[in-house]
């Protein structure tokens, strides 16, 4: 099984890609698809996705294939064939 995952900004620096295609053995949860990656990247994704407590950072939006996971199961939605993931950071502007 296959998924995308699109980064941005901050994450897009710290793995060096703007999308990753993610093989995976069998279908998973956006919460073990972000432990995975944090396993990949390492420990300055880590610092970004997780507070010092473990938790996803309240300011990180995810989207699978556009729709924000909120409206879904949260971090135990379970992700299928050829899903697309957007890890979003806040935007500013002014």
């Amino acid at each position: 099984m296959k998924v995308e995952v699109k980064f941005f900004t901050s994450l897009r620096e710290i793995t060096g890609k703007k999308v990753d295609e993610i093989q995976l053995q069998s279908a998973i949860t956006v919460e073990e698809l972000l432990t995975l990656l944090s396993e990949k990247y390492g420990e300055k994704f880590r610092e970004y996705v997780y507070s010092k407590e473990g938790k996803v950072q309240d300011f990180l939006s995810f989207l699978v294939n556009g729709i924000n996971i909120n409206v879904l199961q949260g971090f135990d939605t379970k992700l299928k064939e050829g899903d697309i993931i957007a890890i979003i950071p806040p935007v500013g502007g002014g």
